[in-house]
């Protein structure tokens, strides 16, 4: 067979791992396909950054690679939204099949990738885009097409992650645990991406229209990220035998008159120390399925990093290459259901809520009137401490998210409640 041609077009940190993948396991790569993958040109800004690659390969017009007819397959590792959403349109229109780690570009602008692939017949392929080197795109994407997926919840973004571990760890606050991941490579010069959960959000809406064959983008995921989160909040998730993560949280949900619809949010919670995935700890990703007939499922790995990210780039590359090979394609989109987003208003959630109180007869009535008021039942009360110190923790049931936050609300205004400590959503069993 020819080679299959490829260009590569961003060689950082996982570009790079993707060049010494390619040349290390040329000949195994030749087998598994049934023919050799040729690396024809890499797209970089400065070529005199990247004394690692073979010179003549290296070029600073990535538009000129993306439409040249020697080749076959575009590889996309450059992130961002502008200028690789206009190359990848490119080379897709052109019947290139492209592979790419972009969750941002995807949440984004999925469907006008996913037109023009079907428009040419190329392929599409994204695996690294939302858990690294964990195998879980193509499950939902394949595997799992028989069945009918009901919920995807998980920790998809390391840095975050590793944060939120080692203040439960050690019991240190939110400033002084983002220096110390800064200081150790987990977090970014700027983490605003990942502590204020834009990037868990993009990769949610990625796992959404996966799950749900629905078309989600990152404006209908509902966002917190963790900078709110105190070395208060994990002891008191500690004391409930809970732990606190960032979640990624896309759900099928159904209306009292029958009408489906998905809920997709991302912000932290108190989840069991039972849950598996509690003891996801430092820099990993794990994601939680549950469907119809195949029933609970968790993947777990590295979810970002060189090398693992890498892995399943050329993953996605073998599947596109035997594809070709066999004049054959890879699975399409499949947004049949168009199903709408919920606001997160509407969708049910539970609290953990920490008042402090005036230490005197009547507090708890008066605040369980406002509960009731918004007809949201409570499911535990702890009252800790006197006078100055006096504490007031309530767990709720589930209600929608809008009642919970009119009663928050409301209470912070009673004159026995000197101040809302804390309110954080919780998630598992009750």
């Amino acid at each position: 067979m020819k080679p299959i041609r490829v260009a590569l077009l961003g060689c950082g940190t996982v570009g790079t791992e993707v060049v010494r993948l390619l040349t290390d396991q040329a000949d195994d790569l030749t087998q598994r396909i049934g023919a050799p993958v040729e690396l024809v040109g890499i797209a970089v800004r400065r070529p005199n950054k990247h004394r690692e690659v073979p010179e003549h390969l290296l070029t600073t017009d990535a538009e000129a690679l993306v439409k040249s007819d020697d080749v076959d397959v575009i590889v996309e590792v450059i992130g961002g939204i502008d200028p690789t959403r206009g190359l990848l349109l490119e080379a897709l229109q052109r019947g290139k099949s492209v592979v790419t780690a972009n969750k941002a570009l995807l949440a984004e602008h999925g469907p006008d990738l996913f037109e023009a692939a079907d428009a040419s017949g190329a392929d599409l392929y994204f695996e690294a885009a939302v858990a690294g080197a964990i195998p879980l795109l193509r499950p939902l994407r394949e595997s799992l097409a028989g069945d009918r997926i009901t919920r995807v919840m998980g920790i998809v973004n390391g840095t975050t992650n590793f944060i939120l571990s080692a203040m439960d760890a050690t019991g240190a606050g939110y400033s002084e645990t983002l220096e110390e991941a800064s200081r150790l490579g987990y977090a970014e010069a700027d983490p605003t991406a990942d502590v204020d959960g834009f990037d868990a959000a993009s990769k949610a809406a990625i796992l959404a229209s996966l799950a749900f064959h629905t078309r989600v983008t990152a404006s209908d995921v509902y966002r917190e990220g963790i900078r709110a989160v105190s070395a208060a909040d994990i002891a008191a998730a500690k004391g409930l035998g809970r732990t606190v993560k960032l979640l990624a949280i896309c759900e099928r949900v159904t209306s009292p008159s029958g009408q489906e619809s998905v809920a997709v949010r991302v912000h932290p919670a108190m989840i069991p120390r039972t849950h598996p995935l509690a003891s996801v700890n430092g820099a990993f990703n794990a994601v939680f399925v549950e469907a119809d007939a195949a029933g609970e499922m968790m993947f777990y790995g590295q979810g970002a990093g060189g090398a693992p990210t890498a892995s399943a780039v050329v993953g996605d590359l073998v599947a596109v290459a035997r594809n070709m090979v066999a004049s054959g394609h890879g699975p399409r989109e499949s947004a049949y259901a168009a199903l709408s987003a919920q606001p997160m208003g509407n969708t049910p959630t539970r609290y953990h809520i920490s008042l402090d109180v005036a230490d005197k007869p009547g507090v708890l009535s008066q605040v369980a009137a406002v509960f009731a008021e918004h007809d949201v039942s409570i499911a535990a009360v702890r009252q800790e401490g006197r006078v100055e110190d006096a504490s007031l923790v309530i767990v709720t049931h589930a209600a929608t998210d809008a009642a919970l936050r009119s009663t928050v609300d409301k209470i912070g205004g009673l004159p026995v409640v000197r101040d809302v400590v804390s309110v954080m959503r919780v998630e598992g069993e009750e």
